[in-house]
This record gives C-alpha cells, sequence and structure tokens, in this order.
C-alpha cells in the first residue's frame, strides 16, 4: 500500500484575518512524516483544532517575512517548550527569521527545552533543502516585495514489489531481489540475468506538490512545478482588481489557473484569499474559465495527492 500523501490547509486569507479565514498554514504528510509551511497566526488553534499531532511535527517551512505567514511560529514554539519537547526542530526560511525568533526568546528569558536549526533558504533557484529518506523538499523563487520563496515536496521512488509467481517459480538470490527492487536489472557471478521487467510490478509514479505563496503573475514559474500532482497558488484577488494585484505583487484567479495550465499540473488549489471577498465562488469561476481541475482551499479539509 502507498503512504499517505496529503495536504491539510489550515489557513487560506491573507493580510486580515476575516470571515473565519485565518492566516496561511497548511500541514503536508507523508506516511507518518509531517511537515508545516507557513505559520500564520492561529496556527497553534488550528493545528489543535483539527486534532494534528505536532509531537512528529521535525520541519518548518516558511515562504518569506510578511506576517501573515509567519507571525504564530513564535507562539508554536512556545508551546512546544511549555509541553516539554525535548526533539530537535529545523526550520528553513529567509534571512532574518533566526534574529527574530532568537531575539524573542532572549527578551523573554526563555530557553527552549530542544534545539532549534536554522536554515536559511534563498530565492534565486531551485534548492535542495530536505533529503529525506522518504522524500525531498526544495525551494524556488517567486516574485513578491520581499525575498519569497515557494516549496515543492517530491517523493522518493519506492522499491518495487516483486511479482510473488515468478518468486514460487525459481529461487533468487538475495543480491538480485536487492537490485531488482531498486529497479536495476541483476546479473550474477555465474552470469544468470534477471529483468527488472520479467521480476517487479511497474513502479507507482513519484507524486508532487508545489505550494507557491504570494507572487505576482510570473510564467517563469512552470521550469519549477512543471508536471506536479497538486499546485497550492496564491489567487489574492480577482480579474477585475487586476491592477491592484500588480501593484501589490500578487496574483488573480485567472492568472493561477494560467500558471497551472502552462506548467501541465493534475489539479489547482486556490488560496491566499483577500479579505475584500466574502463570498469565494468567483474565484473557482473566474479559474475554471482557463483550467477545469480546480478547488478552492478549504480550511480543515485534507487533500490526497
Amino acid at each position: 500500500m502507498r503512504p499517505e500523501f496529503e495536504v491539510t490547509i489550515l489557513g487560506n486569507t491573507s493580510s486580515i484575518p476575516v470571515h473565519g479565514r485565518n492566516h496561511s498554514a497548511q500541514i503536508v504528510q507523508i506516511g507518518q512524516e509531517l511537515i508545516l509551511i507557513d505559520c500564520g497566526e492561529a496556527t497553534q488553534i488550528q493545528l489543535r483544532k483539527f486534532k494534528i499531532k505536532t509531537s512528529k511535527l521535525d520541519y518548518i517551512f516558511i515562504s518569506h517575512l510578511h506576517g501573515d505567514h509567519y507571525l504564530g511560529l513564535v507562539g508554536l514554539l512556545s508551546s512546544f517548550h511549555l509541553g516539554k519537547r525535548s526533539r530537535p526542530l529545523t526550520i528553513y526560511g529567509p534571512q532574518g527569521l533566526d534574529e527574530i525568533i532568537t531575539t524573542h526568546f532572549r527578551w523573554s528569558n526563555t530557553r527552549l527545552s530542544y534545539p532549534i536549526h536554522f536554515q536559511e533558504t534563498k530565492d534565486d533557484q531551485l534548492n535542495l533543502l530536505l533529503n529525506h529518506p522518504k522524500f525531498m523538499v526544495y525551494s524556488f523563487p517567486l516574485k513578491h516585495r520581499l525575498p519569497t520563496t515557494g516549496f515543492l515536496v517530491r517523493e522518493k521512488p519506492r522499491l518495487r514489489n516483486l511479482i510473488k509467481a515468478k518468486l514460487e517459480e525459481q529461487k533468487l538470490p538475495l543480491e538480485a531481489i536487492q537490485s531488482l527492487r531498486q529497479g536495476m536489472d541483476h546479473i550474477g557471478v555465474d552470469g544468470s540475468f534477471y529483468a527488472v521487467r520479467e521480476y517487479c510490478y511497474p513502479p507507482d509514479p513519484v507524486r508532487a506538490y508545489a505550494y507557491c505563496s504570494d507572487t505576482i503573475y510570473w510564467p517563469d514559474l512552470k521550469d519549477y512545478i512543471q508536471g506536479v500532482d497538486l499546485l497550492y497558488h496564491e489567487s489574492t484577488f480577482l480579474e477585475p482588481d487586476k491592477e491592484r494585484a500588480s501593484v501589490t505583487f500578487h496574483s488573480t484567479a485567472s492568472q493561477a489557473a494560467e500558471i497551472a495550465k502552462m506548467s501541465k499540473v493534475k489539479k489547482l488549489l486556490l488560496g491566499h484569499f483577500s479579505s475584500r471577498y466574502k463570498d469565494l465562488t468567483g474565484m473557482k469561476n473566474e479559474a475554471e474559465t482557463i483550467f477545469q481541475e480546480v478547488e478552492l482551499s478549504e480550511e480543515g479539509k485534507t487533500y490526497s495527492i
């Protein structure tokens, strides 16, 4: 059975928390591993509300230093401390984030019960941040008013499943089994040959998720997110407010759909909605005129990949 690969939305609004919507934050789960992407206000409240076990959370990724994407971080870290966490936590984010956090805890005279490792992100190209045994997380540049990165989460290929009927016909050497499961043909010392296509089922497709937090419409994005299974792309405004989107370095719903279309993604998830829109139906309708597989992100909803 394939491990779960899911995204749970904790917050999907921009600037001001209104209309029952909270600031940007989401949990990505791959198997038993959890990562948090962005951490706006009320993130820890949302984590409790939706019964997400933060004890499994070892990695946090912050896209940029606008408050609606990171102001919930200090509170979450404080709660980890009060809960006597001891496991290390790694935080990936732009220059200055480590200074903000360490300054707060220094002036609050707090010595955390667990170590924090900071890794600074760069907004210049595709960069590998985390090479986990089960998946990889990359950052890539976005075009906003200050250094901002998107994040690409891509699972690693799993070991191939052997065809049991073949194993019943003949006994394979351990070395051959190990090679075949890794997707490699095997030649034994005696010259025996075992082909992957003959002894293994086809591999499961590798799944990928891309998160684009705040960005102006930027066609070059397609080079980083081509063919992902699920794309979360900000849609702060509707097309009638296109000029406002340009001035503030944000995107409209139709522009997000254009990016999804040219990137050939399987599904588009809209988010980071402006407080000026209470009813979000227009967002989905606008995007669907360009790209059919569209959903509005909903807080508390989990999207499977």
